[in-house]
């Protein structure tokens, strides 16, 4: 496979007119991003000695350096190593001018370290793994081996993906997220996240896990927001706005690559018919549809809906689209129960069947049966944007 995977974000664009943080979790590609798209910048590595020691003892030697090149955008990569970093970085936009990009793999350090988040001076981006609108621009997407082992960068492209899962799993989750958490129980932190990963995509419990780990809820409750805060989980909130059927009030929360949970949880097969095989290909259609969300800055508010009663709807979009996923090849509207029930909770726009059905229906004016790749196309095409 080809390295040369186009990504959907843009950022020669997100920097043109003023500085940015870009975050992603480590692996998602950022490095390489900045190499092809910013080919003129300034880059400042902090994973560099050459960069980091002088940059730790003074802070300040960071305006003769970029001064050295007083015409280019700044890039300063990893900067939550140095968070007293962006006094420097505010105090050059705001006296010289000049414009950066900081990126990170964690958002953690800088909200610890109460970090100048810049105010109103820097936009804020976020990179993902590939996803099927970047792969099948240059035709190598695989559906079976997304759902199987992600679309992590190096994962994806690599001829041994699994190995390269366990290694992601074992060097970066169970050592770099550790330490930075400090955390001092490393059996229960690793029991934790294979209960995360078995757990992704359902309601959040943290009693049922902390019995499970062996740890407090609370304890289980900061473990989940270190997930968050490293961009290695993300959570979807309760649509609460229906008009009669009381709803759950917990947020689901989700690990942020199939292939990651795949490697935690110690899955080597995938199969077609079960369980897992549907919430992996769940997981992968609210992929992309976040990943569409960030990249073309559209700040929907992206919610699922469940009642009491166990009546589901997986992803709603707004007030305006609810969206249901189902892994079948052969769906119909006996599959759609949960939107025919909310459809009497909000008048949505479009309620929509997305399944691997290759034949697209529509019912009663405002249900459709859709290809999850037509939908795909549809959504990147800009037909949902309002």
């Amino acid at each position: 496979m080809s390295s040369e995977i186009p990504r959907s974000l843009d950022l020669t664009e997100i920097t043109e007119k003023k500085s940015s943080f870009l975050f992603g979790a480590r692996g998602a590609g950022k490095t390489s991003l900045i190499d092809r798209q910013l080919t003129d910048a300034l880059v400042v590595d902090l994973l560099s000695g050459d960069y980091y020691l002088p940059l730790s003892q003074n802070p300040s030697e960071l305006a003769a350096i970029v001064e050295a090149r007083p015409d280019v955008l700044v890039v300063i990569d990893e900067v939550q190593k140095l968070p007293l970093l962006l006094d420097e970085v505010h105090r050059l936009i705001q006296k010289k001018g000049r414009r950066f990009l900081l990126t990170g793999s964690s958002a953690r350090k800088l909200k610890r370290n109460n970090a100048n988040m810049l105010g109103g001076r820097a936009t804020q981006a976020v990179l993902l793994p590939f996803t099927w609108h970047e792969l099948q621009s240059v035709q190598q997407f695989a559906l079976e081996r997304i759902l199987q082992f992600g679309s992590l960068p190096r994962v994806y492209l690599s001829d041994s993906p699994y190995e390269e899962l366990l290694d992601y799993v074992s060097l970066y989750l169970k050592e770099e997220i550790q330490l930075e958490a400090e955390v001092r129980n490393l059996p229960a932190f690793s029991r934790f996240l294979k209960f995360a990963a078995q757990s992704s995509g359902e309601l959040l419990n943290y009693s049922n896990i902390a019995s499970d780990v062996g740890l407090s809820a609370k304890t289980i409750k900061d473990y989940f927001e270190i997930l968050d805060d490293t961009l290695i989980g993300y959570r979807l909130e309760p649509w609460r706005a229906g008009k009669s059927r009381k709803t759950v009030a917990t947020a689901k929360h989700y690990l942020f690559d199939c292939g990651v949970i795949h490697a935690l949880t110690g899955t080597r097969h995938l199969d077609r018919n079960s369980n897992l095989y549907g919430r992996s290909f769940e997981h992968f259609v609210i992929n992309e549809v976040r990943a569409y969300n960030a990249y073309r800055r559209r700040h929907w508010e992206l919610a699922f809906w469940r009642t009491k009663h166990g009546e589901e709807v997986d992803l709603l979009i707004d007030d305006r689209l609810a969206i249901e996923i189902k892994s079948t090849q052969r769906a119909s509207s006996r599959d759609s129960k949960g939107l025919g029930k909310i459809a009497e909770e909000n008048a949505w726009q479009r309620r929509i069947l997305v399944s691997q059905d290759p034949i697209e229906r529509k019912y009663d004016g405002e249900l459709w049966l859709m290809p999850w790749d037509k939908f795909f196309q549809r959504l990147w095409a800009g037909e949902f944007d309002s």
